[in-house]
């Protein structure tokens, strides 16, 4: 039996992906160091789905996984346990060894970009190691692809995603911002000097409004402009409550000019104190991708594509890339094998198929 190993199971992405899996009728484990949270997801997954094959495992990652995968003997181990920022590659390495496919969500950019390190040790085992398998860079890689065509040249890219202040944050995502914020970030195309959560600006989205948006470090800034010949790219997050939003700036500004702030540990107060605002908020939030360049005759030429979530199913988005992976490897369809970042892997209409159930809409001009 072909199964499906998604360690942090039950976290705020691992549950949507076992639950799209199961949903799939391809067999899951959902593993994790809590039997209560792992029975409980196991539990409403098949009260939702009868004949899905669910099972639970429970044991530290950090030093019990080369055990484990010997005994479960899953063909994909799906890795949702962050933040990436401070993690080595021994997850990927042990699934190498035991000639597992591996995928991860991870966004951190040395993470992700240095993944290729793993190609060679990889194709000698015969699996797939796919890093970045979430929004960025996997969808908006894939919002390039569907456009790439259009241009002769791409001048800039500018995109980023605005959360609902009312949908499901986790605390490796806060953890992850908070890395960064106030510090330089390494020079990208365009860029040679740039901060965590500065440089300011609003953007519209569909919808939703304007939201305030500020630099993010993520793995495009080094794989895009390589991939695609961009010469100035930049991304960025924002949050729904502008004051919550500009506070951050404020503490990024703090972190600049030397105050000791060790804002990554203070990760899980900020994160529930956030959630005191959540009635001033929605669950509505958004992804913005803005390119620019010249056309097939050299005219100026520019694409706006906008994906709105409503009602809380934003973060099914990021969970996408591992869903669509993870079942081609089951299935047969992706054969081939390596160590790589998730740019080009997944088509905008593949995402488009998966989230049809969701409050999810898309825009373009």
């Amino acid at each position: 039996m072909d199964k499906v190993l998604i360690l942090g199971g039950y976290g705020n992405f691992g549950r949507r992906i076992a639950a799209a899996l199961a949903k799939s009728s391809i067999p899951i484990i959902i593993a994790g160091r809590s039997e209560n949270k792992a029975a409980q997801l196991a539990d409403e997954i098949k009260r939702d789905n009868p004949d899905a094959f669910v099972e639970i495992a429970i044991f530290n990652v950090a030093n019990e996984l080369p055990e484990q995968l010997e005994v479960l003997a899953p063909k994909v181990v799906i890795n949702t346990v962050g933040p990436f920022q401070l993690c080595d590659y021994s997850i990927a390495e042990a699934c190498i060894d035991k000639k597992v496919h591996y995928i991860d969500l991870a966004d951190a950019r040395a993470f992700v970009t240095g993944i290729s390190a793993l190609d060679e040790k990889a194709r000698k085992a015969g699996v797939m190691i796919i890093s970045g398998a979430s929004t960025v860079p996997g969808l908006s890689s894939a919002v390039l692809e569907k456009y790439k065509n259009d241009f002769s040249e791409i001048d800039s890219l500018i995109y980023g995603i605005s959360p609902g202040q009312k949908a499901n944050r986790g605390l490796a995502t806060t953890k992850a911002i908070m890395t960064y914020v106030g510090r330089p970030l390494k020079p990208f195309a365009g860029h040679d000097k740039a901060y965590g959560w500065q440089d300011l600006y609003r953007q519209e989205y569909p919808d939703l409004g304007k939201r305030w948006m500020a630099n993010c470090e993520v793995p495009d800034l080094d794989l895009l402009p390589q991939r695609y010949g961009i010469k100035s790219i930049r991304f960025s997050a924002g949050m729904e409550l502008s004051f919550m939003h500009l506070g951050i700036w404020l503490m990024s500004w703090c972190v600049r000019l030397g105050v000791p702030l060790n804002l990554p540990n203070k990760a899980a107060f900020l994160l529930k104190a956030s959630n005191w605002f959540d009635r001033f908020g929605s669950p509505d939030g958004g992804m913005h991708v803005v390119i620019k360049g010249k056309d097939l005759n050299g005219n100026l030429k520019e694409v706006s594509w906008f994906i709105i979530a409503k009602e809380g199913d934003g973060p099914q988005i990021p969970t996408i890339p591992s869903i669509v992976l993870a079942k081609k490897l089951i299935s047969g369809e992706l054969t081939t094998t390596g160590a790589e970042a998730c740019v080009g892997l997944v088509t905008v209409d593949e995402y488009i198929f998966s989230l049809k159930d969701f409050s999810v809409q898309y825009f373009e001009s």
